[in-house]
């Protein structure tokens, strides 16, 4: 049944109208609002053809946060090319202005630590797995300890008291 719609839609003139395309090459259209041959209205809707057909699933940064609004309906006009260059540039300049603020605060923190203001965070090293039975113990203990791999029944023997009381 769809395949008949879509072929009498195309023969009826329902088109779609290419509004722009983005630096990623996805292509958006707008389809206007319509009525059938039954009389049955069909909303305008928004469209976008990805650039690479093969890719299912939306990708994080695949379509302009300018073009998805549009596309969801955020926003009336399709953005303008000019639009997205000042954008662009926006984003550019707040990530260049981060890694200042972030290279100033890692300065200032160096100097704090040297001037004695701030103490170092402690930065300990346990080596081995923190399932381990001796995980962060400086020497190994009596107790038995098995991997069940190299567990051998009978092997293991108590430790000797070192005070006897009886």
């Amino acid at each position: 049944m769809s395949r008949i719609t879509s072929l009498l839609r195309r023969t009826f003139g329902i088109v779609k109208e290419h509004v722009g395309t983005d630096h990623f090459g996805n292509k958006y259209y707008f389809i206007p609002e319509q009525k059938t041959w039954t009389g049955r209205t069909i909303r305008a809707k928004r469209l976008v053809e990805a650039a690479n057909p093969t890719e299912f699933e939306y990708l994080e940064g695949s379509i302009p946060s300018e073009w998805d609004a549009w596309i969801r309906g955020r926003r009336k006009v399709p953005p303008s090319v000019e639009e997205l260059l000042k954008n662009e540039q926006y984003r550019e300049q707040i990530k260049h202005k981060a890694q200042e603020v972030e290279q100033r605060e890692l300065a200032l923190q160096a100097k704090e630590y040297e001037e004695g203001l701030v103490a170092r965070p402690a930065q300990t090293v346990v080596k081995g797995h923190a399932a381990a039975a001796q995980f962060g113990q400086t020497e190994s203990s009596e107790d038995p300890v098995s991997t069940a791999s190299t567990f051998v029944p009978g092997s293991w023997m108590p430790p000797a008291k070192d005070n006897p009381k009886t």
